[in-house]
């Protein structure tokens, strides 16, 4: 058995404990021998994270759900194998669940052909329909489900406390998640989730890519304005080469900077 590192009582995030990036951002939410997974990453990673699980003394039977944030295939690509491994159901929002199932590859940015992308999205099944207003209870923890549409339709956040398990919705640099039309992007519903989590007494945002990060309101509305500007604006969309934020993210996590906030608080 290893040491667990939580980033927060009850909260392991996987790059943070094993010190590298895998893709995607996972957590653990546990209460003694309960637990449930946010976020799986691609297939390639579901060994190393199973291995790792188990080193952390984790059972299998007791994880209650695999919950996908949304149907991106760099979320959800690992999730048919992880699910047949540790036997536990899947969680998803309705309108994730349909591309799930069919193993949508356009859907779930699996399939890009512009860019060069050509991915295999296995198909699985989701046993728990999630939604605005429902609530995950892991021992004595209660995560309350947040719709934050705008990335995708499907895009949900998670709220432990002061702690918001934010998807793809803003990270530490202002960058938000990708958006694409066809996989259900509406800016105008992108804005409203970021002053829903602007307007929150949040304390912490745990996103999907990148490092855990104070909630800034101030950053917030610096990318909602930057979103507003889009709507009205024909020559809407980027092609980045980089991504600067999470090449400060494998430093970080190599070097073992953990969020500063100390567990103990």
């Amino acid at each position: 058995m290893i040491q667990r590192k939580p980033i927060f009582p009850n909260v392991i995030e996987l790059n943070y404990q094993l010190g590298h990036v895998l893709g995607c951002n996972v957590y653990i939410v546990y209460d003694g021998d309960q637990w449930v997974m946010i976020d799986i990453g691609y297939e390639e990673v579901v060994d190393e994270v199973v291995d790792l699980v188990r080193q952390l003394d984790f059972p299998f039977a007791n994880c209650q759900m695999l919950i996908a944030t949304h149907a991106d295939v760099d979320h959800v690509q690992g999730l048919a194998k992880i699910k047949q491994i540790l036997r536990a159901p899947v969680a998803a929002h309705p309108k994730a669940a349909e591309p799930l199932k069919k193993g949508d590859r356009l859907h779930t940015f699996a399939e890009i052909p512009a860019q060069g992308i050509d991915l295999e999205m296995p198909s699985v099944e989701t046993e728990h329909l999630i939604d605005e207003g429902d609530v995950i209870k892991v021992g004595n923890l209660e995560l309350d489900v947040w719709l934050t549409p705008g990335h995708t339709d499907s895009q949900l956040s998670f709220r432990l406390g002061n702690i918001l398990f934010s998807g793809d919705n803003i990270y530490r640099d202002g960058c938000v998640g990708a958006i694409d039309a066809h996989h259900g992007s509406d800016l105008t519903q992108f804005i409203a989730s970021l002053e829903r989590i602007r307007e929150s007494d949040v304390e912490w945002l745990c996103p999907s890519h990148g490092p855990v990060f104070r909630k800034d309101d101030q950053l917030i509305d610096r990318t909602i304005g930057r979103l507003q500007g889009y709507l009205n604006m024909a020559d809407f969309g980027t092609c980045a080469v980089n991504w600067p934020l999470m090449d400060e993210f494998e430093k970080e996590v190599a070097n073992g900077v953990f969020p500063e906030n100390p567990v103990s608080q």
